[in-house]
Protein backbone atom coordinates (compact mmCIF):
# COMPACT_ATOMS: atom_id res chain seq x y z
CA UNK A 1 0.00 0.00 0.00
CA UNK A 2 1.12 3.43 -0.46
CA UNK A 3 1.79 6.34 2.17
CA UNK A 4 -1.89 8.06 0.66
CA UNK A 5 -3.43 4.64 1.50
CA UNK A 6 -1.89 4.20 4.89
CA UNK A 7 -2.34 7.74 6.09
CA UNK A 8 -5.91 7.59 5.40
CA UNK A 9 -5.95 4.39 7.69
CA UNK A 10 -4.73 5.74 10.18
CA UNK A 11 -6.56 8.86 10.08
CA UNK A 12 -9.88 6.97 9.78
CA UNK A 13 -8.84 4.54 13.08
CA UNK A 14 -7.94 7.45 15.34
CA UNK A 15 -10.69 9.71 14.28
CA UNK A 16 -13.77 7.46 14.37
CA UNK A 17 -12.09 5.94 18.23
CA UNK A 18 -11.84 9.57 19.52
CA UNK A 19 -15.01 10.43 18.18
CA UNK A 20 -16.42 7.27 20.08
CA UNK A 21 -15.96 9.46 23.34
CA UNK A 22 -16.96 13.12 22.10
CA UNK A 23 -20.94 12.60 22.16
CA UNK A 24 -20.84 10.90 25.42
CA UNK A 25 -18.65 13.40 26.87
CA UNK A 26 -20.93 16.22 26.04
CA UNK A 27 -24.31 14.65 26.70
CA UNK A 28 -22.90 13.15 30.11
CA UNK A 29 -21.80 16.78 30.73
CA UNK A 30 -25.20 18.30 30.74
CA UNK A 31 -27.05 15.17 32.21
CA UNK A 32 -24.62 14.93 35.08
CA UNK A 33 -24.89 19.20 35.76
CA UNK A 34 -28.80 18.42 35.52
CA UNK A 35 -28.83 15.75 37.87
CA UNK A 36 -26.50 18.15 40.31
CA UNK A 37 -29.18 20.92 39.48
CA UNK A 38 -31.63 17.93 40.68
CA UNK A 39 -30.16 17.76 44.24
CA UNK A 40 -29.38 21.43 44.62
CA UNK A 41 -33.16 22.13 44.66
CA UNK A 42 -34.75 19.56 46.40
CA UNK A 43 -32.16 18.37 48.88
CA UNK A 44 -33.24 14.64 47.45
CA UNK A 45 -29.68 12.23 47.75
CA UNK A 46 -30.98 10.09 45.17
CA UNK A 47 -29.89 13.30 42.85
CA UNK A 48 -26.75 13.39 44.56
CA UNK A 49 -25.76 9.81 44.64
CA UNK A 50 -26.75 9.98 40.66
CA UNK A 51 -24.46 12.77 40.36
CA UNK A 52 -21.30 11.23 41.75
CA UNK A 53 -21.96 7.66 40.03
CA UNK A 54 -22.77 9.14 36.61
CA UNK A 55 -19.99 11.68 37.16
CA UNK A 56 -17.24 9.38 37.70
CA UNK A 57 -18.32 7.74 34.52
CA UNK A 58 -18.52 11.07 32.69
CA UNK A 59 -14.49 11.80 34.02
CA UNK A 60 -13.46 8.60 32.39
CA UNK A 61 -15.04 9.24 29.41
CA UNK A 62 -13.33 12.68 29.63
CA UNK A 63 -10.07 11.73 30.28
CA UNK A 64 -9.78 8.72 27.51
CA UNK A 65 -10.70 11.40 25.22
CA UNK A 66 -8.54 14.04 25.76
CA UNK A 67 -5.61 11.19 25.35
CA UNK A 68 -7.16 10.14 21.87
CA UNK A 69 -7.76 13.57 20.98
CA UNK A 70 -4.61 14.65 21.19
CA UNK A 71 -3.38 12.03 18.31
CA UNK A 72 -5.30 14.30 15.85
CA UNK A 73 -3.64 17.32 15.79
CA UNK A 74 -0.15 15.42 15.53
CA UNK A 75 -1.62 14.01 12.68
CA UNK A 76 -1.84 17.14 10.42
CA UNK A 77 1.94 17.99 11.00
CA UNK A 78 3.21 14.17 10.56
CA UNK A 79 0.92 12.48 7.61
CA UNK A 80 -1.00 15.26 6.01
CA UNK A 81 2.13 18.49 5.70
CA UNK A 82 0.91 19.47 2.46
CA UNK A 83 -2.48 19.71 3.91
CA UNK A 84 -1.60 21.81 6.59
CA UNK A 85 0.59 24.24 4.96
CA UNK A 86 -2.47 24.79 2.33
CA UNK A 87 -4.69 25.17 5.14
CA UNK A 88 -3.28 26.38 8.33
CA UNK A 89 -3.70 29.98 7.86
CA UNK A 90 -7.30 28.91 8.39
CA UNK A 91 -7.34 25.91 10.07
CA UNK A 92 -5.52 26.74 12.73
CA UNK A 93 -7.73 29.58 14.50
CA UNK A 94 -10.69 27.60 15.16
CA UNK A 95 -8.27 24.84 16.25
CA UNK A 96 -6.46 27.43 18.68
CA UNK A 97 -9.64 29.39 19.77
CA UNK A 98 -10.62 25.81 21.01
CA UNK A 99 -7.63 25.66 23.03
CA UNK A 100 -7.02 28.37 24.34
CA UNK A 101 -10.47 29.65 25.45
CA UNK A 102 -12.85 26.41 25.27
CA UNK A 103 -11.00 23.64 26.69
CA UNK A 104 -9.04 26.09 29.33
CA UNK A 105 -13.13 26.55 30.48
CA UNK A 106 -14.08 23.09 30.42
CA UNK A 107 -10.52 21.64 32.26
CA UNK A 108 -10.36 24.26 34.47
CA UNK A 109 -14.34 24.00 36.00
CA UNK A 110 -13.79 20.39 35.50
CA UNK A 111 -11.13 19.78 38.45
CA UNK A 112 -12.87 22.90 40.51
CA UNK A 113 -15.77 20.41 40.27
CA UNK A 114 -13.83 17.22 41.07
CA UNK A 115 -11.79 18.45 44.15
CA UNK A 116 -14.31 21.16 45.17
CA UNK A 117 -17.02 18.95 46.95
CA UNK A 118 -17.43 19.65 50.37
CA UNK A 119 -15.26 22.76 49.99
CA UNK A 120 -16.92 25.31 47.49
CA UNK A 121 -20.12 27.02 48.62
CA UNK A 122 -23.00 24.37 46.89
CA UNK A 123 -23.89 26.95 44.39
CA UNK A 124 -20.57 28.05 43.19
CA UNK A 125 -19.84 24.24 42.59
CA UNK A 126 -22.79 23.79 40.50
CA UNK A 127 -22.03 26.41 38.50
CA UNK A 128 -18.14 24.57 38.00
CA UNK A 129 -20.35 21.95 36.46
CA UNK A 130 -22.27 23.80 34.23
CA UNK A 131 -19.64 25.58 33.18
CA UNK A 132 -17.39 22.71 32.37
CA UNK A 133 -20.22 21.36 30.29
CA UNK A 134 -20.64 24.62 28.53
CA UNK A 135 -16.65 24.19 27.70
CA UNK A 136 -17.47 21.07 26.27
CA UNK A 137 -20.23 22.87 24.08
CA UNK A 138 -17.45 25.31 23.04
CA UNK A 139 -15.18 23.23 21.89
CA UNK A 140 -17.47 21.51 19.73
CA UNK A 141 -18.23 24.22 18.17
CA UNK A 142 -14.81 25.37 17.46
CA UNK A 143 -14.01 22.00 15.87
CA UNK A 144 -17.21 21.60 13.39
CA UNK A 145 -16.30 24.95 12.69
CA UNK A 146 -12.91 24.01 11.44
CA UNK A 147 -14.29 20.77 9.83
CA UNK A 148 -17.27 22.58 8.11
CA UNK A 149 -14.54 25.10 6.27
CA UNK A 150 -13.17 21.95 4.66
CA UNK A 151 -17.02 21.01 3.55
CA UNK A 152 -18.20 24.55 2.29
CA UNK A 153 -14.90 26.66 2.39
CA UNK A 154 -15.37 30.37 2.83
CA UNK A 155 -14.03 33.46 4.04
CA UNK A 156 -10.39 33.17 2.59
CA UNK A 157 -8.47 34.17 -0.76
CA UNK A 158 -5.55 31.75 -2.57
CA UNK A 159 -2.50 33.21 -2.25
CA UNK A 160 -1.12 31.88 -5.44
CA UNK A 161 2.61 33.00 -4.88
CA UNK A 162 3.01 30.93 -1.61
CA UNK A 163 0.20 28.22 -2.74
CA UNK A 164 -2.20 28.37 0.53
CA UNK A 165 -5.36 29.54 1.49
CA UNK A 166 -5.18 32.75 3.95
CA UNK A 167 -7.87 33.95 6.02
CA UNK A 168 -9.34 37.00 5.27
CA UNK A 169 -12.91 36.83 7.71
CA UNK A 170 -12.96 34.64 11.30
CA UNK A 171 -16.65 35.52 11.50
CA UNK A 172 -17.86 34.68 8.04
CA UNK A 173 -15.83 30.80 8.63
CA UNK A 174 -17.71 30.40 12.19
CA UNK A 175 -20.90 31.95 11.23
CA UNK A 176 -21.22 29.95 7.63
CA UNK A 177 -24.41 28.00 6.78
CA UNK A 178 -22.28 24.50 7.14
CA UNK A 179 -21.13 25.20 10.18
CA UNK A 180 -24.60 26.00 12.28
CA UNK A 181 -26.18 23.10 10.84
CA UNK A 182 -24.01 20.71 11.85
CA UNK A 183 -23.31 22.19 14.97
CA UNK A 184 -27.27 22.06 15.81
CA UNK A 185 -27.15 18.48 14.22
CA UNK A 186 -24.06 17.23 16.31
CA UNK A 187 -25.27 18.56 19.67
CA UNK A 188 -28.63 16.78 19.78
CA UNK A 189 -26.68 13.73 18.65
CA UNK A 190 -24.49 14.13 21.32
CA UNK A 191 -27.56 14.52 23.91
CA UNK A 192 -29.17 11.41 22.66
CA UNK A 193 -25.85 9.36 23.37
CA UNK A 194 -24.97 10.74 26.49
CA UNK A 195 -28.95 9.78 27.78
CA UNK A 196 -28.56 6.51 26.20
CA UNK A 197 -25.51 5.59 28.08
CA UNK A 198 -27.26 6.71 31.37
CA UNK A 199 -30.69 4.54 30.44
CA UNK A 200 -28.62 1.54 29.74
CA UNK A 201 -26.80 1.96 32.46
CA UNK A 202 -29.62 2.80 34.43
CA UNK A 203 -31.42 -0.37 33.15
CA UNK A 204 -28.48 -2.76 34.74
CA UNK A 205 -28.83 -1.21 37.88
CA UNK A 206 -32.19 -2.07 38.15
CA UNK A 207 -31.95 -5.52 36.75
CA UNK A 208 -29.16 -5.99 39.34
CA UNK A 209 -31.68 -4.05 42.23
CA UNK A 210 -29.10 -1.74 43.05
CA UNK A 211 -29.96 1.38 44.08
CA UNK A 212 -33.52 1.26 42.15
CA UNK A 213 -34.72 4.72 43.70
CA UNK A 214 -31.98 6.32 42.03
CA UNK A 215 -31.92 4.24 38.81
CA UNK A 216 -35.77 4.18 38.09
CA UNK A 217 -35.49 8.09 38.20
CA UNK A 218 -31.96 8.00 35.81
CA UNK A 219 -33.60 5.42 33.81
CA UNK A 220 -36.43 7.12 33.20
CA UNK A 221 -34.91 10.99 32.52
CA UNK A 222 -32.38 9.43 30.46
CA UNK A 223 -35.12 7.59 28.28
CA UNK A 224 -37.46 11.18 28.19
CA UNK A 225 -33.98 12.85 26.93
CA UNK A 226 -33.23 10.44 24.50
CA UNK A 227 -36.81 10.74 22.76
CA UNK A 228 -36.58 14.79 22.82
CA UNK A 229 -32.92 15.00 21.87
CA UNK A 230 -33.98 12.53 18.73
CA UNK A 231 -37.04 14.77 17.61
CA UNK A 232 -34.18 17.76 17.68
CA UNK A 233 -31.81 15.55 15.61
CA UNK A 234 -34.94 15.02 12.65
CA UNK A 235 -35.54 18.79 12.90
CA UNK A 236 -31.58 19.51 12.37
CA UNK A 237 -31.23 16.81 9.95
CA UNK A 238 -33.85 17.85 7.26
CA UNK A 239 -31.57 21.22 7.53
CA UNK A 240 -28.53 19.63 7.15
CA UNK A 241 -29.52 17.38 4.21
CA UNK A 242 -30.57 20.66 2.22
CA UNK A 243 -27.56 22.83 3.53
CA UNK A 244 -25.34 19.91 1.76
CA UNK A 245 -27.44 19.54 -1.30
CA UNK A 246 -26.84 23.05 -1.63
CA UNK A 247 -23.07 23.19 -0.96
CA UNK A 248 -22.37 19.38 -2.08
CA UNK A 249 -24.67 17.95 -4.29
CA UNK A 250 -22.29 15.16 -5.22
CA UNK A 251 -22.35 13.75 -1.43
CA UNK A 252 -26.29 13.90 -1.49
CA UNK A 253 -26.31 11.47 -4.81
CA UNK A 254 -23.62 9.75 -3.32
CA UNK A 255 -25.77 9.09 -0.20
CA UNK A 256 -28.99 8.07 -1.97
CA UNK A 257 -27.12 6.21 -5.16
CA UNK A 258 -28.74 8.74 -7.41
CA UNK A 259 -27.44 8.47 -10.90
CA UNK A 260 -28.63 10.80 -12.72
CA UNK A 261 -30.57 14.16 -12.19
CA UNK A 262 -34.04 13.98 -11.76
CA UNK A 263 -36.89 16.01 -10.28
CA UNK A 264 -39.61 14.35 -7.93
CA UNK A 265 -36.41 11.91 -7.15
CA UNK A 266 -37.36 9.37 -4.81
CA UNK A 267 -35.96 8.27 -1.46
CA UNK A 268 -33.91 5.27 -2.20
CA UNK A 269 -35.12 2.17 1.05
CA UNK A 270 -32.87 0.06 -1.42
CA UNK A 271 -30.47 0.57 -4.75
CA UNK A 272 -28.52 -2.25 -6.01
CA UNK A 273 -26.02 -0.41 -8.09
CA UNK A 274 -23.44 -2.10 -11.28
CA UNK A 275 -20.39 -2.78 -10.95
CA UNK A 276 -18.78 -0.05 -12.44
CA UNK A 277 -20.78 2.06 -10.43
CA UNK A 278 -22.25 4.31 -12.93
CA UNK A 279 -26.63 3.08 -12.70
CA UNK A 280 -28.73 1.34 -10.78
CA UNK A 281 -30.16 -2.04 -11.92
CA UNK A 282 -32.73 -2.17 -8.75
CA UNK A 283 -34.64 0.63 -6.76
CA UNK A 284 -37.16 0.45 -4.52
CA UNK A 285 -37.85 4.24 -2.89
CA UNK A 286 -40.57 6.52 -2.02
CA UNK A 287 -41.42 8.80 -5.01
CA UNK A 288 -40.96 12.69 -4.23
CA UNK A 289 -39.38 12.39 -0.62
CA UNK A 290 -35.64 12.74 -1.62
CA UNK A 291 -36.74 16.08 -3.47
CA UNK A 292 -38.53 17.13 -0.21
CA UNK A 293 -35.94 16.61 1.91
CA UNK A 294 -33.53 17.80 -0.29
CA UNK A 295 -35.44 21.28 -1.86
CA UNK A 296 -38.65 21.69 0.68
CA UNK A 297 -40.69 20.91 -2.93
CA UNK A 298 -41.68 17.03 -4.15
CA UNK A 299 -41.00 18.62 -7.16
CA UNK A 300 -37.89 19.87 -6.34
CA UNK A 301 -34.36 19.06 -8.61
CA UNK A 302 -31.42 16.71 -7.61
CA UNK A 303 -28.30 16.80 -9.20
CA UNK A 304 -27.24 13.21 -10.13
CA UNK A 305 -23.73 11.53 -9.67
CA UNK A 306 -23.01 11.09 -13.21
CA UNK A 307 -24.15 14.61 -14.43
CA UNK A 308 -21.92 15.94 -11.08
CA UNK A 309 -19.28 13.80 -12.60
CA UNK A 310 -19.42 15.65 -15.72
CA UNK A 311 -20.34 18.91 -14.46
CA UNK A 312 -16.83 19.14 -12.08
CA UNK A 313 -14.56 17.59 -14.50
CA UNK A 314 -15.51 20.45 -16.80
CA UNK A 315 -14.69 22.75 -13.70
CA UNK A 316 -11.56 21.12 -12.09
CA UNK A 317 -10.16 19.09 -14.59
CA UNK A 318 -9.92 15.59 -15.69
CA UNK A 319 -10.13 13.15 -12.82
CA UNK A 320 -12.37 11.02 -10.48
CA UNK A 321 -14.96 13.18 -8.26
CA UNK A 322 -17.31 10.50 -7.24
CA UNK A 323 -16.85 8.98 -4.24
CA UNK A 324 -17.39 5.20 -3.00
CA UNK A 325 -21.38 5.10 -3.54
CA UNK A 326 -21.45 1.98 -1.52
CA UNK A 327 -19.50 2.89 1.61
CA UNK A 328 -22.05 6.68 1.87
CA UNK A 329 -25.14 5.08 0.82
CA UNK A 330 -24.47 2.21 3.13
CA UNK A 331 -23.13 4.67 6.29
CA UNK A 332 -25.87 6.91 5.25
CA UNK A 333 -28.74 4.81 6.51
CA UNK A 334 -26.47 2.66 8.95
CA UNK A 335 -26.67 6.38 11.08
CA UNK A 336 -30.23 6.14 10.33
CA UNK A 337 -31.06 2.64 11.08
CA UNK A 338 -29.41 2.15 14.29
CA UNK A 339 -30.83 5.31 16.07
CA UNK A 340 -34.28 4.48 14.91
CA UNK A 341 -33.33 1.46 16.58
CA UNK A 342 -32.80 3.15 19.65
CA UNK A 343 -35.20 5.27 20.09
CA UNK A 344 -38.01 2.09 19.63
CA UNK A 345 -35.75 0.72 22.65
CA UNK A 346 -36.52 4.25 24.57
CA UNK A 347 -40.42 4.24 23.53
CA UNK A 348 -41.11 0.58 24.68
CA UNK A 349 -39.20 1.14 28.08
CA UNK A 350 -40.99 4.54 28.35
CA UNK A 351 -44.58 2.61 27.76
CA UNK A 352 -43.82 -0.21 30.62
CA UNK A 353 -42.63 2.72 33.10
CA UNK A 354 -46.06 4.96 33.13
CA UNK A 355 -48.06 5.16 35.89
CA UNK A 356 -44.77 3.41 38.05
CA UNK A 357 -44.83 0.18 36.66
CA UNK A 358 -41.54 -2.07 35.72
CA UNK A 359 -39.92 -2.82 32.55
CA UNK A 360 -39.98 -6.10 32.22
CA UNK A 361 -39.79 -9.00 29.30
CA UNK A 362 -36.97 -10.71 27.55
CA UNK A 363 -36.53 -8.00 25.47
CA UNK A 364 -35.40 -5.49 28.36
CA UNK A 365 -32.34 -6.55 29.59
CA UNK A 366 -30.52 -7.35 26.02
CA UNK A 367 -32.39 -4.02 24.37
CA UNK A 368 -30.89 -1.97 27.19
CA UNK A 369 -27.20 -3.65 27.25
CA UNK A 370 -27.32 -2.89 23.59
CA UNK A 371 -28.84 0.75 24.53
CA UNK A 372 -25.42 2.68 25.21
CA UNK A 373 -23.83 1.34 21.85
CA UNK A 374 -26.61 2.19 19.43
CA UNK A 375 -25.88 5.84 19.03
CA UNK A 376 -22.12 5.47 19.02
CA UNK A 377 -22.55 3.52 16.18
CA UNK A 378 -25.15 6.45 14.85
CA UNK A 379 -22.78 8.54 15.02
CA UNK A 380 -19.93 6.65 13.73
CA UNK A 381 -21.33 6.01 10.22
CA UNK A 382 -22.42 10.25 10.32
CA UNK A 383 -18.97 10.61 10.86
CA UNK A 384 -17.88 7.93 8.10
CA UNK A 385 -20.63 9.59 5.45
CA UNK A 386 -19.62 13.50 6.38
CA UNK A 387 -15.71 12.56 5.33
CA UNK A 388 -15.49 9.30 2.78
CA UNK A 389 -18.61 11.42 0.83
CA UNK A 390 -17.11 14.72 0.55
CA UNK A 391 -13.61 12.63 -1.45
CA UNK A 392 -11.52 13.15 -3.23
CA UNK A 393 -11.18 16.77 -1.78
CA UNK A 394 -9.71 17.10 1.84
CA UNK A 395 -10.95 20.96 1.52
CA UNK A 396 -14.02 20.70 -1.16
CA UNK A 397 -13.19 22.74 -4.79
CA UNK A 398 -9.47 23.41 -3.43
CA UNK A 399 -7.18 20.87 -2.81
CA UNK A 400 -7.49 17.04 -3.09
CA UNK A 401 -6.78 14.31 -0.38
CA UNK A 402 -4.06 12.91 -2.27
CA UNK A 403 -2.37 16.43 -2.94
CA UNK A 404 -2.12 16.60 1.02
CA UNK A 405 -0.72 13.98 2.23
CA UNK A 406 3.27 14.51 3.11
CA UNK A 407 5.95 13.83 0.52
CA UNK A 408 8.74 13.30 2.65
CA UNK A 409 6.45 10.18 4.75
CA UNK A 410 7.62 6.89 3.64
CA UNK A 411 4.88 4.13 3.67
CA UNK A 412 7.10 2.23 6.18
CA UNK A 413 7.08 5.36 8.59
CA UNK A 414 3.21 5.49 8.13
CA UNK A 415 2.79 1.80 9.09
CA UNK A 416 4.41 1.29 12.06
CA UNK A 417 3.18 5.38 13.76
CA UNK A 418 -0.54 3.35 12.60
CA UNK A 419 0.51 0.32 14.11
CA UNK A 420 1.37 2.19 17.28
CA UNK A 421 -1.28 3.82 17.28
CA UNK A 422 -3.54 0.93 16.98
CA UNK A 423 -1.80 -1.16 19.60
CA UNK A 424 -2.00 2.32 21.97
CA UNK A 425 -5.93 3.06 21.41
CA UNK A 426 -6.01 -0.82 21.92
CA UNK A 427 -4.53 -0.76 25.27
CA UNK A 428 -6.66 2.30 26.22
CA UNK A 429 -9.92 0.67 25.27
CA UNK A 430 -9.19 -2.25 28.17
CA UNK A 431 -8.32 0.06 30.70
CA UNK A 432 -11.57 2.33 29.51
CA UNK A 433 -13.90 -0.95 29.61
CA UNK A 434 -12.47 -2.24 32.67
CA UNK A 435 -12.98 1.23 34.44
CA UNK A 436 -16.47 1.66 33.36
CA UNK A 437 -17.49 -2.09 34.04
CA UNK A 438 -15.83 -1.72 37.58
CA UNK A 439 -17.58 1.61 38.32
CA UNK A 440 -21.32 -0.09 36.92
CA UNK A 441 -20.21 -3.03 39.26
CA UNK A 442 -19.71 -1.18 42.57
CA UNK A 443 -22.58 1.04 41.94
CA UNK A 444 -23.98 4.33 43.40
CA UNK A 445 -22.34 4.47 46.92
CA UNK A 446 -25.17 3.98 49.24
CA UNK A 447 -24.15 6.74 51.44
CA UNK A 448 -22.53 10.05 50.75
CA UNK A 449 -19.32 10.57 52.02
CA UNK A 450 -20.20 14.05 53.20
CA UNK A 451 -22.81 15.81 55.36
CA UNK A 452 -25.01 17.74 53.21
CA UNK A 453 -24.79 20.79 55.60
CA UNK A 454 -21.06 20.48 55.64
CA UNK A 455 -20.87 22.21 52.04
CA UNK A 456 -18.61 24.82 52.28
CA UNK A 457 -16.08 23.49 54.93
CA UNK A 458 -13.30 24.91 56.65
CA UNK A 459 -10.51 26.51 54.98
CA UNK A 460 -7.56 24.21 56.56
CA UNK A 461 -9.30 21.00 55.25
CA UNK A 462 -6.62 19.35 53.32
CA UNK A 463 -7.85 19.32 49.27
CA UNK A 464 -8.46 15.69 48.41
CA UNK A 465 -10.25 14.13 45.21
CA UNK A 466 -14.12 13.04 45.72
CA UNK A 467 -13.99 10.29 43.02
Amino acid sequence: MQALDLARWQFAITTVYHFLFVPITIGMGFLVAGLQTAWYRTDNLKYLRATKFFGRLFLINFAIGVVTGIVQEFQFGMNWSSYSRFVGDIFGAPLAMEGLLAFFLESTFLGLWIFGWDRLPKKLHLASIWLAATGTLLSAYFILAANAWMQHPVGYILNATKGRAELTNIITVLTQKTALATFFHTIPSAAFTGAAFIAGISAWLIIKKKDLEMSRTTLKAGLITMVLSFVLVGISGDLTSRVMTEQQPMKMAAAEALYTTTDSAPFSLLTIGSLDGSRSVFQIGLPSVLSFLSTGDFNGVVEGVNDLEAKYEQQYGPGNYTPNIPLAYWSFRLMMGFGFIGLFFALLALWQLRKGGTPHGKWFAPAMISLPFLPLLANSFGWIFTETARQPWAVFGLIKTADGVSTVVSAGAVLFTMLAFTLLYGVLAVIEVGLILKTIQIGPRPEVDFEVTSVGGADDRPLVMSY
